[in-house]
């Protein structure tokens, strides 16, 4: 569903992307992990249109992207959930939600996502009113989660989601990461530091460093490589 071919992007004179490749088959979880600075969060933004690429390809549903603007990449159902959340803090949770369905115009589909997203996490519907500046950490995740799916998206990728996250609403974000694979048939691009984490939901993985990518394969295999096990999953 979506192919990265020999990507590069700058910032400036910096080089942040030196040929990035990698392939995310249609309904499956991918995940890149790499250490601070490796370029995860840039290849995401590169894939949104948020930075220009210098060069390389970006090949989306069988389209180029890479000259696209942001609102035309969300309007083909590629979605971003960017690290940090980003929520608008002085909204509610409900018209922060709304604000996911901006591009949409079938009022029961956004009727029923509604109801889905808070079916995924209950604790959203309990807190709809409620400015989302005042949520946790956990509970804005859920919701920058949940805004994406009022998008309507055909590929989820989401940056960093258990970044300064409780680790028991880590647990339940993960499991809702999954079901949302399993049950809306989304392929999704996971970032993650949490190594172990990401190795665990995902079916391939990428190991980026400083720029490229060092190691590829099957997440179990990427999980046993010595390589990985030393440097992201303390072993």
């Amino acid at each position: 569903m979506l192919t990265l071919e020999n990507l590069h992007v700058s910032y400036g004179s910096i080089k942040a992307l030196h040929g990035v490749s990698l392939t995310v088959p249609q309904g499956s979880i991918v995940t890149l992990i790499g250490a601070n600075g490796a370029g995860k969060s840039t290849t995401l933004r590169a894939l949104s249109g948020l930075v220009k690429t210098s060069s390389g390809s970006i090949i989306y549903d069988g389209q180029p992207i890479s000259k696209l603007a942001p609102n035309q990449i969300v309007a083909k159902g590629l979605c971003h959930v960017p690290e940090g959340r980003m929520v608008f803090a002085n909204l509610t949770v409900h018209e922060n939600l709304r604000m996911g369905a901006y591009l949409q115009r079938d009022r029961k589909w956004i009727s029923d996502q509604m109801d889905y997203v808070y079916s995924l996490f209950p604790r959203l519907q309990e807190r709809e009113t409620q400015a989302s500046g005042t949520l946790s950490g956990g509970e804005q995740q859920m919701l920058a989660i949940g805004r994406a799916l009022l998008s309507r998206p055909k590929f989820l990728m989401l940056d960093e989601p258990s970044l300064g996250i409780a680790p028991l609403l880590v647990k339940t974000i993960f499991e809702r990461i999954v079901e949302i694979n399993r049950e809306q048939g989304l392929t999704i691009l996971l970032v993650e530091q949490n190594a172990n984490l990401a190795l665990d939901v995902s079916s391939y993985a990428y190991v980026l460093e400083t720029g490229k990518i060092l190691l590829e394969g099957p997440s179990p295999q990427v999980k046993a490589d010595p390589q990985v096990q030393a440097a992201y999953l303390g072993a």
